[in-house]
């Protein structure tokens, strides 16, 4: 490629705070992906993009760029919906959202992530479900798409490269945390990915890479910004993450829980903003004319059973062991329980959200490395939320962990009492899951 421009030249345009243009955007990306420019140069060219900010079309232009590194599905339905989520504790809606829009009529493109730092991951809690293949070629994905309306899948080499490998130099220099980077890694993928509109669960507080509400909703009008944009529909909820979602923190018993859950027996959290965001992508894709009429809809496919058969039906077409849905010791389940007590009565007040998710690492539920595989077995069960009274001696956690790892286990509980678990003689509001939505 002819060299238009200078790669020292546009960081330093960057570095003083200049705007970049969009062929200068495109010519960056396009070089660094081919391998014509090395990491150290694009490592400075993040910082300066994290120090100095983008403005709105600096971002679409670098989202598009990293868009076109890689190939892009094309779609004409107007009912091809996805839903993203920033990432949490406990935090498994997609499992139970995705099967409530498909039964309604939506085709839902699922393509997630591992777990990332505190957080865990779409694609390791399903692997829970022996046989489960998330690694599908687009072709097939495509494919699946329009025949089952619903596919889950991990990002494949042909989605936005550029990405990928921006990411890695991300996480190693601290600029993870940047609302444009943010907005251009997310969008490039779901671009890419063929969906016409996109309902986005920005999660904000302990256990959220938005820690700020304030924060959340920026990143939440940055996403919406750029996908009107690209004339996508999309809507975003600024959602608690101040406590797991749900009651289970880990693999499998989130996949136990998830299954609960469409069968009408989840914690009203998890079900509430399952419902919740199902309905808006019932709503966007066109299947109702108001949000009220798919909210009533999305209800509808839970409570009659469709939203669990679409689930199975995405167990069987991925090549999963569906008898997990009535057989949970099919799932890789630890058999060591250890109970974490109330050390005296009060309202639990706060959780240390992010330590939650640092101590599944510990027990194994995590990575501390790429190579690491996760034991699908560790985990979670809280059996209290913010606000709840609890008395002297009660169970607030139990620790979920195999029969070798009871030192680990005791170290995990005396974390737990220490820091995590905070309570007061006041009596605490329950938090609202769903704080905003913007639209």
């Amino acid at each position: 490629m002819k060299n238009e421009f200078q790669v020292y030249s546009l960081i330093d345009k960057k570095k003083n705070g200049k705007k970049l243009t969009s062929q200068e955007i495109n010519w960056f990306i396009k070089n660094y992906t081919e391998n014509k420019i090395p990491d150290y140069q694009m490592s400075a060219m993040l910082m300066a993009m994290f120090i100095k900010g983008m403005d709105l079309s600096e971002t679409s232009a670098l989202t598009d760029a990293m868009l076109h590194s890689g190939e892009r599905l094309i779609f004409p339905e107007r009912n091809i919906i996805d839903k993203h989520s920033t990432g949490g504790i406990g935090d498994k809606a997609s499992f139970i959202l995705a099967p409530i829009a498909s039964a309604a009529g939506v085709k839902v493109p699922m393509m997630a992530g591992r777990g990332l730092g505190h957080t865990g991951g779409t694609i390791d809690k399903i692997e829970a479900i022996a046989g489960f293949q998330t690694t599908l070629s687009l072709k097939e994905f495509a494919k699946k798409l329009h025949k089952e309306k619903i596919v889950l899948i991990g990002q494949t080499p042909e989605i936005a490269p550029a990405d990928k490998l921006i990411y890695a130099l991300r996480d190693v220099t601290a600029t993870i945390d940047s609302i444009p980077l943010i907005t251009a890694s997310i969008m490039s993928k779901k671009l890419a990915e063929g969906a016409n509109g996109m309902v986005f669960d920005i999660k904000t507080g302990t256990g959220a890479f938005m820690r700020t509400t304030k924060d959340a909703r920026n990143l939440g009008k940055s996403l919406i910004t750029t996908a009107r944009r690209f004339k996508k529909k999309a809507v975003a909820l600024i959602t608690d993450m101040n406590q797991p979602l749900g009651r289970e923190v880990g693999h499998s018993n989130e996949i136990v829980e998830s299954i609960e859950t469409l069968k009408g027996r989840g914690p009203e959290d998890l079900t509430n903003l399952s419902l919740e965001l199902a309905a808006h992508m019932i709503h966007l894709a066109g299947v109702e004319t108001t949000f009220l009429k798919a909210r009533k809809k999305a209800e509808l496919m839970l409570k009659s059973g469709k939203a669990l058969e679409e689930f199975k039906k995405l167990i069987l077409s991925q090549g999963g062991d569906v008898r997990v849905v009535e057989d949970y010791t099919l799932l890789p389940m630890a058999l060591e329980k250890t109970i974490v007590r109330a050390k005296k009565s009060g309202f639990i007040e706060m959780f240390d959200n992010s330590l939650i998710g640092l101590l599944l690492i510990e027990l194994g539920g995590g990575r501390k490395s790429k190579s690491d595989i996760i034991d699908h077995g560790v985990g979670f069960s809280f059996h209290q939320k913010i606000g709840d009274f609890v008395k002297k001696g009660e169970p607030i956690v139990t620790i979920i962990h195999h029969a070798h790892q009871n030192q680990i286990a005791q170290f995990v509980k005396e974390r737990f009492l220490k820091d995590v678990i905070k309570t007061t003689t006041k009596k605490i509001k329950h938090p609202k899951i769903i704080i905003d939505k913007l639209s």
